[in-house]
């Protein structure tokens, strides 16, 4: 089964080695360093608690390769239910020691035994029954789950104390570990698929072999179809746990009824073409759709346990040999985000556009905003495109999300601000392809550069304002116009986005004229470049003095209104803000 490649943390520059060392071995991991004391790692940070208490937060293994005293301290006030712990480790600088401290409920043991077999030392395991039976049996592989976690710890307790096992049911892991077996035994270990009911002196394991497919899903409610797979499964005597994934038809994807069976049984929903599926010898299931995704979805040597047409959806059931890796099977729901990465680097980022760009397998986007948005990591992939093609890398996003990948389309700034999110919605309304009807698409705001403008040098957009672009490549110059003169009038602080290019050079000279027209020569105006990036300026004139060779495209121009004020600083700097109150 798939996992969360960790992040291996450093603080200093002779940790990255090791780090080196332990990443080489975890496909997908990414190196955090501190800024200022490491370089050539893949994400740069500047406060290790944050970044420690987001990774946790977001249950995403933690290798860090620091005091173990320190980790401790971090996490200490996020430390509440172990069952939600992701795997935490303290490995020492020169990898001698290597150190389990959090999430032995999710496999921390292992996670040690793997680092330290890389780094070629024995790990600091103190888990009593880890070490003497070779074997956690409060966390099980990937694959299984105890259905009666609440009687493990007495039952280890008597393992521990001299009692002996009885095994009912194949797993290797289980009958290859360091566990007392014997065949009279009063303790018993059981595998199976059925829903039966937990004993103290018995611990349950269900194995995840069940595929569960759904066919002619249309417009039915969700409700109905949790209710119809539940009554498959008591039909079958199965456990829920032994759901190891919902499967259908790629033109279900998306389909409300699909993802809430996926949110209810926490189990993916994977989807195939018609091609793919296999073909069936019976009669009786040749055309039953749903008995030939579930045999498809459960592999060689399944056995289709359940097909029911007289349920209100076409559902289907069938048993692997061996728990199913429902991540390798057919293809996801794909996933486009439209993120906002601010106006400058990583330190402008949001948590959450972040984590989108952890686990996107593709970025797509303008070269020079792609830069800006980091390092990819193993496994991902990069797809530049000119800046002028908003509509095609839009169109090519939206088939690379339809064909099951999970997308970051990447602007600057504010993505739903003169940028990508807009061109995303507007490619689906006019294409309307109906294979993009299924994919998942949110968009993560960022910073705009406006906001970024305006905080460096007060708070000059603290009343009514409004936001211009002054490019007339897709809508006419007579509209900006009146935009610009209307907005003027009305008194608001403006911020112009594009202001001048290469091929547009007369624009910002004649939107000077048309404010002159009704605004005060005196008036403030700001011009911020390169905001958030190396070169950042940000300068204070008046709208009298205010020139077109002054900005560039690299420039957001904010012009005040009226009541938009300059408070003179002690050193010569000043301050620059719009009164929440408007005086007549």
């Amino acid at each position: 089964m798939n996992r969360i490649p960790p992040a291996i943390v450093i603080l200093g520059q002779n940790s990255q080695p090791i780090a080196k060392k332990i990443s080489a071995h975890f496909p997908g991991s990414q190196i955090y360093g501190l800024i200022d004391r490491t370089s050539d790692t893949d994400i740069n940070f500047s406060n290790f608690g944050e970044t420690l208490r987001e990774l946790f937060a977001t249950e995403t293994p933690i290798i860090a390769i620091c005091a173990a005293g320190i980790i401790i301290r971090t996490l200490a006030p996020l430390l509440s239910d172990k069952r939600a712990e992701p795997p935490v480790l303290a490995v020492a600088e020169d990898g001698s020691a290597v150190v389990p401290l959090l999430g032995g409920l999710h496999g921390v043991n292992d996670l040690a035994r793997e680092i330290a077999a890389a780094l070629g030392v024995q790990p600091a395991i103190t888990t009593t029954g880890d070490i003497r039976f070779r074997t956690a049996l409060l966390s099980p592989p990937q694959g299984y789950s105890l259905a009666n976690p609440e009687d493990a710890k007495t039952f280890i307790s008597n393992l521990l104390a001299g009692a002996k096992v009885r095994l009912e049911g194949a797993a290797s892991w289980l009958s290859e570990s360091n566990l007392p077996i014997a065949p009279d035994a009063q303790l018993t270990i059981r595998v199976t698929e059925k829903a039966i009911a937990p004993a103290p002196d018995c611990l349950i394991y269900h194995p995840q072999i069940a595929a569960v497919a759904l066919a002619n899903l249309s417009n039915i409610q969700p409700e109905i179809a949790l209710y119809c797979v539940q009554e498959l499964l008591a039909q079958t005597n199965l456990a829920a746990a032994s759901v190891a994934g919902f499967f259908a038809l790629k033109h279900e994807m998306g389909n409300p009824a699909l993802e809430a069976l996926s949110q209810y049984f926490k189990v993916p929903v994977r989807f195939f073409n018609l091609s793919e599926l296999v073909e069936l010898d019976s009669i009786e299931f040749i055309e039953n759709k749903a008995a030939q995704i579930a045999l498809t979805a459960a592999g060689a040597n399944s056995q289709l346990i359940e097909c029911d047409r007289t349920l209100s959806v076409n559902c289907a059931l069938a048993l692997a040999a061996e728990p199913i890796n429902a991540s390798a099977i057919g293809i996801s729901r794909g996933k486009l985000a439209i993120v906002g990465t601010g106006p400058g680097g990583a330190p402008w980022m949001s948590p959450e556009v972040k984590e989108i760009l952890r686990e996107a397998t593709d970025w797509v986007g303008y070269k020079f905003y792609l830069d800006l948005a980091g390092t990819l990591r193993e496994g991902q992939k990069r797809h530049d495109s000119d800046n002028r093609e908003e509509i095609d890398r839009a169109r090519f996003a939206l088939d690379l999300a339809a064909s099951g990948q999970s997308v970051a389309v990447v602007s600057s700034g504010d993505p739903g601000i003169f940028a990508m999110a807009a061109a995303v919605f507007e490619a689906i309304d006019f294409d309307a392809k109906p294979e993009w009807q299924g994919i998942d698409i949110r968009v993560a705001p960022g910073i705009s550069a406006m906001q970024a403008a305006a905080a460096a040098i007060g708070a000059p957009l603290g009343h009514d304002f409004c936001v211009i672009s002054l490019s007339d490549i897709l809508k006419p110059w007579e509209v900006i116009e009146q935009r610009i003169a209307a907005a003027a009038i009305a008194d608001f602080a403006i911020a112009f986005y594009n202001p001048i290019s290469k091929q547009r050079i007369w624009q910002l000279s004649r939107a000077i004229e048309i404010l002159l027209q009704s605004r005060d020569p005196k008036t403030p105006v700001i011009l911020g470049r390169n905001l958030g990036r190396p070169g950042q300026s940000v300068r204070v004139c008046t709208l009298g003095e205010f020139q077109p060779q002054d900005a560039d495209m690299r420039t957001l121009v904010i012009v005040g209104s009226s009541q938009t004020r300059i408070i003179p600083r002690k050193y010569g700097d000043v301050w620059v803000y719009t009164p929440r109150r408007y005086e007549k």
